[in-house]
């Protein structure tokens, strides 16, 4: 009985949604509008964070290559 109560109260969100999308498309779209600029600047923030990261793993890896091996006598 759970499942068919879950299926239902899906469909009626879904209808729900699309009416409230017909209704508020305006404020939908200005939210939108809003919304793009925060996302690209997070997301560009984060690509360089983890550019910054790789360049310098890069440096590290390429100091460790550079040191000669010292053996244990």
């Amino acid at each position: 009985m759970g499942k068919y109560v879950t299926v239902f109260g899906g469909l009626v969100s879904i209808i729900i949604g699309i009416w409230g999308l017909i209704s508020w498309w305006y404020s939908f779209v200005i939210l939108l509008k809003g919304s793009v600029p925060p996302i690209l600047i997070l997301g560009g923030l984060a690509a360089l964070f983890a550019g910054i990261s790789e360049v310098k793993d890069s440096m590290q890896a390429k100091k460790e290559e550079a040191k000669p091996t010292q053996e244990k006598k």
